[in-house]
């Protein structure tokens, strides 16, 4: 669609001035279709709102406290949570891809991955990984809706547990089925309460934190080294989790600026996270972070501790609000025909389903640290590959060509696979599992004295091979990419 036939849409169509306000009370039409620019709202800086309202959450403070626990100083913690999130990066990279191709994330992979190869791309790197992190979110707010009534004198039997399960998977659903337009509504209503309230528990946690306190048995040398390096994974997991900026940037007005579209969205994810887990690592000084639910208990007043839980209830909830909105778009992407709102359900019933295994059946901990451990090495390289082709194709993207599934794509490539993206993605994630030392010792860990590299491995080898491979292999694409994106862009006069 052209420029003038936008503008013509849009006049002819007078009631998307009140759009935005409109599209909290319906539910969302659109799935992984191109927004046409009509149907486009908002501004850049709904972005900080959007991932903060996800990430003012319970989960950074416990990662936080986990450095503690592996036996680093206040100090060494702070500097790994602020190199870690500096990650969010990638993510605000991705999202000034969604302003000008007004489509989703799982559908901008068909660059990086070809139109076939992206089906099998989305499923590892994207839908997997969002139905799981869906389940884990749960799973810590079902958690603390079980102390929750227990503190309010419920007898909690296994009925009640599922009740609560099926209450918060049901309020997540009916936010992710509406879609959009009420996420970006909510956002600074779950940013403000939480915020408040967490803002609250730091200041409890500032009275009771002892600074000047080292960890026992200082580490040195290479077991300094080695425990870094696994913190430094550890923070890394939170961002890499996300590589759906463009989810939410793709209603925004082609002509966003990129450079604030990224900004917002990184600031979103760093502050919460870095000011979170800041407070966990103090918390850490003060109480054991083992089980920092029921630890912190005793350095916050009795009015306090319900209202703390159930901060971290409506948290969990807001995180799962966008994860569960991804993953329906992601399942859609690899080419099942269904609407978003079916999507989201199905999406929403496989992670119920998973979390009530955690719960009720196997150990919730071991499941939370092996997904950690896995978003790394998968979401690791695959981020880093969708941000070295942002970079390289000038982000250029047209949306109705990307949704163009014919030999005629610009995104065909060969048989309809981009072999660099999925030889970059293989390589990325076969590299970083070799470096991992946490679900198991890999053998370059073991050869490093136990120094985990996972964060740092993935996501290089992912970027520089598709790089090198992409110039290699389909020179013609990205000189045709950046011809147009030349074209379309003013030149000063």
């Amino acid at each position: 669609m052209t420029t003038s036939e936008s503008a013509g849409t849009a006049a002819e169509h007078p009631a998307d001035a009140v759009a935005p306000v409109a599209r909290a009370t319906h539910i969302e039409t659109y799935g992984i279709d191109h927004i046409p620019e009509h149907e486009r709202y908002g501004r850049p800086r709904d972005m900080f709102f959007v991932w903060a309202g996800a990430n003012v959450n319970y989960l950074s403070i416990v990662l936080g406290g986990s450095l503690v626990l592996l036996g680093l100083d206040i100090w060494q913690s702070l500097a790994v949570i602020l190199l870690g999130n500096l990650f969010w990066v990638f993510n605000g990279i991705l999202a000034v891809s969604g302003p000008v191709s007004g489509t989703p994330c799982s559908v901008l992979t068909r660059a990086t991955y070809g139109i076939r190869g992206n089906r099998v791309g989305v499923i590892v790197t994207n839908w997997a990984v969002c139905v799981a992190y869906a389940a884990i979110n749960l799973g810590m707010g079902s958690l603390s809706g079980f102390a929750l009534l227990d503190h309010l004198g419920v007898t909690v039997t296994t009925a009640v547990q599922a009740a609560v399960v099926a209450v918060l998977a049901g309020g997540t659903l009916l936010v992710s089925i509406y879609g959009h337009g009420l996420i970006v509504r909510l956002s600074p209503l779950f940013t403000a309460a939480l915020a408040i309230c967490l803002t609250v528990l730091a200041g409890f946690v500032f009275g009771h934190a002892d600074p000047g306190r080292g960890p026992e048995g200082a580490l040195h040398g290479t077991d300094l080294a080695a425990t870094l390096l696994l913190g430094f994974t550890i923070m890394v997991s939170v961002p890499l989790s996300w590589g759906s900026g463009a989810d939410y940037a793709r209603y925004l007005p082609a002509d966003a600026s990129p450079r604030a579209v990224a900004g917002w969205t990184t600031l979103g994810g760093f502050v919460p996270c870095v000011a979170l887990s800041a407070v966990g690592v103090l918390a850490g000084t003060a109480v054991d972070m083992t089980d920092p639910q029921t630890s912190l208990k005793s350095i916050v007043p009795g009015w306090f501790y319900p209202l703390f839980l159930l901060a971290i209830v409506i948290g969990s909830v807001a995180n799962n609000i966008l994860t569960t909105y991804s993953s329906a778009l992601a399942l859609q992407a690899t080419g099942v025909r269904i609407g978003q709102w079916a999507a989201a359900l199905l999406d929403g019933l496989a992670a119920t389903a998973i979390t009530a295994y955690a719960l009720f059946i196997t150990d919730f901990l071991d499941a939370l640290n092996n997904i950690l451990e896995l978003t790394v090495a998968l979401l690791g390289p695959g981020l880093a590959i969708s941000a070295v082709d942002v970079i390289m194709r000038r982000n250029h993207y047209p949306g109705p060509g990307l949704h163009n599934e014919t030999p005629t794509s610009a995104y065909w490539y060969h048989r309809g696979i981009n072999s660099a993206g999925l030889i970059a993605q293989a390589l990325g994630t076969t590299a970083a599992l070799l470096s991992l030392n946490s679900m198991y010792t890999s053998p370059i860990a073991a050869a490093l004295n136990g120094a985990d590299l996972s964060a740092l491995v993935g996501p290089l080898i992912g970027g520089l091979t598709y790089a090198a491979l992409f110039r290699t292999l389909y020179p013609h694409q990205l000189a045709q990419a950046r011809r147009e994106q030349a074209a379309k862009t003013p030149t000063s006069a």
